[in-house]
């Protein structure tokens, strides 16, 4: 049983960067403030990133579950995320997106986590965000959160586990693998509650591209530090499958041979099944394709 910890859907993008808006154009591409990029794969040809075709592409590849995370420059899609999980209640997790604002209770009870997206924070020190962790809590939800590069917010992270040992906590980017300082994002997995996924770690290693062994070492590396048993796997969809696709997120680690099996089977969906609290999930059928 495979389960995607990373993902992001919306209905229509409408997000900001540095203060610039975000919005989608045609052809999978977007405004991303005043620059054209491709955001999307081009066959997503209204901007729209449904959860249709996700679940489409999940059964394709045989993944069995996912959690579906957010970030600013999609714009806040908490609405569209709760039509998501009551069409696919089991498969899907979902998170709604902190914006430096007071959230209701009543509104964060409705969904599985809370994301922050700690390295676009207006207010970087997370100690300034104490509330949002102390309701996380409170709430018995998660936090996902993707924390600015190196060791810049690893201190009050810190302090923040600490003052809540029970919290469920996952790191994501794998701790900006590729930038100076990322092991001691890693090491904050050492506390019992906090793991780590790896959305976006394609990205972070595209200039080598699949099947990214620099990345399988990233991961051999974790392992070392905070155990195997600490580590997801997560796709980064769609952005990351305009370089490749859905399954090829996976195979890297499903077909690498610097990994055990039984490590590929913690990391690919039984750690992620025991952290988000996922059932027992059916296998998607393997269909054979016209090239196979």
């Amino acid at each position: 049983m495979i389960i995607d910890a990373h993902l992001h859907l919306w209905k229509k993008q409408s997000g900001c960067v540095n203060g610039k808006p975000v919005f989608a154009l045609s052809g999978g591409k977007s405004d991303f403030g005043g620059a054209i990029r491709q955001m999307m794969p081009p066959y997503m040809l209204d901007g729209s990133n449904t959860v249709e075709m996700l679940i489409a592409n999940m059964d394709y590849a045989r993944v069995s579950g996912c959690v579906v995370t957010q970030e600013y420059i999609d714009g806040n899609q908490d609405a569209y995320l709760l039509e998501c999980r009551k069409k696919y209640p089991e498969r899907i997790k979902i998170c709604c997106l902190y914006e430096e604002k007071e959230i209701d209770d009543k509104w964060i009870e409705q969904f599985d986590g809370i994301k922050i997206c700690a390295g676009r924070l207006k207010d970087q020190n997370l100690l300034h965000h104490k509330d949002i962790f102390e309701k996380a809590d409170k709430l018995n939800k998660f936090i996902s959160i993707d924390m600015a590069d190196g060791e810049l917010q690893v201190g009050d992270m810190e302090k923040l586990i600490e003052m809540h040992p029970n919290l469920r906590i996952a790191i994501g980017h794998f701790g900006m693998v590729t930038v100076e300082g990322w092991e001691k994002q890693i090491a904050l997995a050492k506390h019992k509650n906090v793991y780590i996924e790896s959305g976006g770690i394609t990205w972070l290693f595209h200039k080598e591209f699949y099947p990214y062994p620099s990345a399988v070492k990233a991961i051999r590396k974790a392992i070392e530090i905070c155990g195997v048993e600490k580590l997801m796997w997560g796709s980064d969809y769609p952005r990351t499958m305009t370089a490749i696709t859905y399954g090829m997120s996976k195979d890297f680690i499903e077909k690498s041979t610097a990994l055990s099996d039984e490590e590929k089977k913690k990391i690919l969906g039984e750690n992620a099944k025991g952290f988000y609290g996922f059932p027992e999930l059916e296998v998607p059928e393997k269909i054979i394709n016209m090239v196979e």
